[in-house]
């Protein structure tokens, strides 16, 4: 008989969670577990390890500029095996168990292959398995687009978004997303070791987290959970215990002025100078770019100060991007005089948001940068985010200094509650 949709919880393992044999059991006795828990479970899997980069490569072997849609068509089967072999080991377990492609899911998205967008889960299939009292396990990171009726594929950290979108169609309890740290962190471990776990983060926090270089869950996925209403669980593969949950801002207790630093350093920038100043020429630049579907980050452009009238235009894409960013901006004809790019550019990110309601944030992250003789070369901010591009080769230094003066570090949780509001440093205003 069929249960309620609480019952159902959806589970997704990254490439490192099932990228040997032992990891793809491991991954299965987590999914028997809470089937024998009481819950009906949908696993969405990644491929194993570097199975994407391999298939990469090995696209680049035969052509230098392979189609999108052949691209897809290739890298949609690293997640298929992991579900296939994934299932094997959850019939040897004795439960029942079946494997889906993303279009046999029912996850249907947009033409825009190698970077598609969810537009619907038509999750019919997965209903009707968990009703015979079978594990659903969907191949995450693809879907079929009903424009053309081709597989396509998510981008990088797709099967988060999988999961998901899977979770807000089911009405699931939650969605886990297991990978290979034990949540979210104030900051990169690999960069500042007192690091500390957050045990929740709101929605909010989390978007500009993912979109300032935090790589634990994907931009996208947080933004449809918020959309959608979807409990997130981050949590390890290879250990027990809580991990981070990321749920609504009214449902979070804390409200720090300084949740985490977040870095990138995969990204370049661009500047147009000799940019025409005359209204419609910004619109036609960043449509072409938003044509070649490529995402902006921060954009700066100087007013022009000689009677020329010309400008300078300067903006971020990510690395891979410049390429194609290039491309789209030569095939304007004339915007600009010239085009340069800087490939050495890093981002160090303050997020939290308590910063609303604390005036000062700002000017403390500039006077650190610049006692540590970091100059910054561009600023973006929103109400709960400040966003510095430096040099590259500062990124760590900054990401230091910064976690330290914003005391994020585990001697700012209370020993008398470890659960409780840090203490918070004094920022001048």
């Amino acid at each position: 008989m069929p249960g309620s949709d609480s019952d159902i919880v959806v589970m997704k393992f990254g490439g490192t969670s099932v990228s040997g044999a032992e990891e793809i059991k491991r991954a299965a006795a987590r999914i028997v577990a809470a089937r024998e828990a009481g819950n009906r479970v949908v696993a969405v899997l990644s491929a194993r390890g570097k199975t994407t980069d391999d298939l990469v490569a090995q696209a680049f072997e035969i052509s230098s500029r392979p189609t999108g849609r052949e691209m897809d068509m290739l890298l949609s089967t690293g997640e298929r095996i992991s579900c296939a072999l994934c299932a094997m080991a959850i019939h040897d377990m004795g439960h029942e168990a079946i494997s889906l492609t993303g279009s046999q899911a029912g996850i249907v998205t947009d033409s825009s292959h190698t970077k598609a967008r969810i537009i619907d889960v038509r999750a019919d299939r997965i209903r009707e398995a968990l009703d015979e009292d079978r594990i659903a396990l969907v191949a995450g990171f693809q879907g079929v687009s009903t424009a053309s009726r081709d597989v396509t594929t998510l981008g990088r950290g797709g099967s988060d978004t999988t999961a998901v979108a899977l979770a807000g169609a089911l009405g699931a309890g939650v969605c886990e997303i297991y990978t290979d740290v034990t949540g979210v962190f104030s900051a990169d471990p690999r960069i500042v070791p007192d690091a500390r776990k957050l045990p929740v983060a709101s929605y909010e926090e989390m978007l500009e987290m993912s979109a300032s270089g935090a790589k634990v869950l994907q931009l996208r996925a947080v933004e449809y959970a918020r959309n959608h209403g979807v409990r997130i669980h981050c949590r390890s593969s290879f250990e027990d215990g809580p991990g981070t949950l990321v749920l609504s801002e009214e449902e979070t207790m804390e409200q720090p002025m300084v949740t985490a630093v977040t870095h990138s350093d995969g990204e370049a920038r661009v500047t147009l100078t000799g940019v025409r100043d005359e209204p419609g020429v910004a619109g036609r630049i960043f449509g072409a770019l938003a044509a070649a579907n490529v995402n902006v980050d921060v954009i700066i452009q100087n007013e022009p100060v000689g009677d020329d009238r010309l400008a300078e235009l300067s903006f971020t894409v990510d690395r891979s991007d410049l390429d194609s960013a290039r491309e789209a901006i030569a095939g304007l004809g004339g915007v600009s005089a010239g085009l340069q790019a800087d490939e050495r550019i890093g981002k160090v990110s303050i997020v939290g948001a308590g910063m609303r309601s604390h005036p000062g944030v700002a000017a403390r992250v500039f006077e650190v940068l610049g006692e540590q003789g970091i100059n910054i070369e561009m600023i973006s901010t929103s109400p709960i985010k400040i966003s510095c591009v430096i040099d590259a080769d500062r990124v760590p230094d900054a990401v230091k200094s910064l976690h330290k003066a914003f005391s994020l570090g585990e001697d700012a949780i209370s020993p008398e509650d470890p659960t409780g509001p840090r203490h918070r440093p004094t920022v001048s205003g």
